[in-house]
């Protein structure tokens, strides 16, 4: 009966500040809704921020368990990380208001960095730093990479997704911009030089492993389809049927084998355009240690300043970044599919994450903050880079 009473109140405060925000939600309106006095409230939670924090460490006990089965089964680090992705998005499309709450509330709170809540985050991050590790150990992921950087990288990107559905109303569904973004971080972290990471592929490298593993009789689409972090149904969308599947691997093979000994990057002006950008970028925000703060507690995650003036100023520095992107694809030097603005949060998000971590745990001295910004501006440019075959 008490957890049932505690139940209520976390599922109205969160429906509620999802609404409003917790600075106009009041302890009343909560307790009204979840049919409680409110004083009972206080006998579970101290204060409204108390309230607000445990919202998220209520639900990310639930999303833990529910990745972990997700991750079940699928062994190649690719097709893990390519599930969690997906997973991540869709349950911040599936719940919007743990979404606002989590990236527009807590996360622009000092005091949450402190909570037992952000220590599940952390554990949650750990999920993503285990699958990278583990590519790099197996061959999967490039040697050279920088876990950490990395894992700043994606998740960074992921929060500014969430930004563009739930703040800019940019898109309806971050789900959509899957492939996109699985096609940016392939490029980064692989160490084969593929430049394009479809469904498709995916299910081809996940049927490798299957048929290897099982024969092609006693292989099935559903084994294929769990391994690549996909529906059954997403399968016959791309393949007819199992022969289908099994005859295109080779054809993809020897494609690839084909592409990579021909590959090479067009090192043109746009290219250097990112690098000095993404360098001066990192610089002049982190030069500017009281800005910063402000920006990314009180700015970056708060809905009320994408809809003010000083946005405006600020996608300046989106466009920038876009039109980037966008000279390097009409010069050849950029990958053609490459979309500018899942990029464009690529960027802006991995800053925040690395910026964040630099500043709420001190991690790093100035050395080491200089060569996470090379390393990142290097993994910026795979991410995006063309390679010669790209129009075959």
């Amino acid at each position: 009966m008490v957890e049932d009473k505690r139940a209520k109140i976390l599922s109205s405060a969160e429906e509620i500040m999802s609404e409003k925000s917790m600075v106009d939600a009041t302890i009343s309106e909560i307790a009204a809704r979840a049919g409680v006095a409110d004083s009972v409230i206080y006998q579970y939670f101290k204060s409204k921020e108390d309230l607000l924090f445990s919202v998220p460490g209520e639900r990310m006990k639930e999303v833990l368990f529910l990745l972990r089965e997700h991750l079940q089964g699928i062994r190649d680090s690719e097709s893990r990380l390519s599930k969690m992705i997906w997973f991540h998005l869709r349950d911040i499309d599936t719940h919007p208001g743990y979404g606002r709450i989590l990236i527009l509330e807590c996360r622009s709170s000092p005091e949450f960095y402190l909570t037992p809540a952000y220590q599940l985050v952390k554990e949650y991050a750990y999920v993503m730093y285990g699958i990278l590790d583990n590519g790099i150990k197996d061959g999967s992921f490039r040697s050279d990479l920088n876990v950490k950087v990395v894992r700043d990288i994606i998740l960074g990107t992921l929060d500014m997704e969430v930004i563009s559905s739930l703040a800019l109303g940019e898109i309806e569904e971050s789900t959509g911009d899957l492939d996109d973004i699985m096609s940016l971080i392939h490029a980064m972290i692989t160490s084969s030089a593929r430049p394009i990471c479809t469904k498709a592929d995916r299910i081809l490298r996940a049927a490798e492993k299957v048929f290897a593993e099982k024969g092609f009789t006693k292989a099935k689409i559903s084994e294929i389809a769990k391994i690549a972090g996909i529906s059954e149904a997403s399968v016959y969308e791309y393949f007819e049927n199992k022969e289908d599947v099994f005859l295109s691997i080779p054809r993809h093979r020897f494609q690839e084998n084909l592409y990579e000994l021909s590959e090479t990057f067009h090192i043109k002006n746009p290219i250097r355009k990112l690098k000095r950008f993404t360098k001066y970028y990192f610089f002049l925000m982190l030069t500017e240690e009281d800005f910063l703060k402000v920006f990314l507690f009180q700015l970056q995650l708060n809905p009320r300043f994408y809809r003010s003036k000083a946005f405006e100023s600020f996608q300046r520095y989106f466009r920038v970044v876009e039109e980037i992107i966008e000279e390097g694809k009409e010069k050849g030097c950029f990958r053609p599919d490459v979309n500018p603005r899942v990029f464009r949060n690529m960027f802006f998000g991995a800053f925040s994450h690395l910026a964040l971590r630099w500043m709420m745990f001190h991690d790093g001295r100035g050395q080491d903050k200089i060569q996470e910004i090379n390393h990142a501006t290097n993994l910026f440019c795979s991410a995006v880079m063309a390679y010669r075959g790209d129009e075959d």
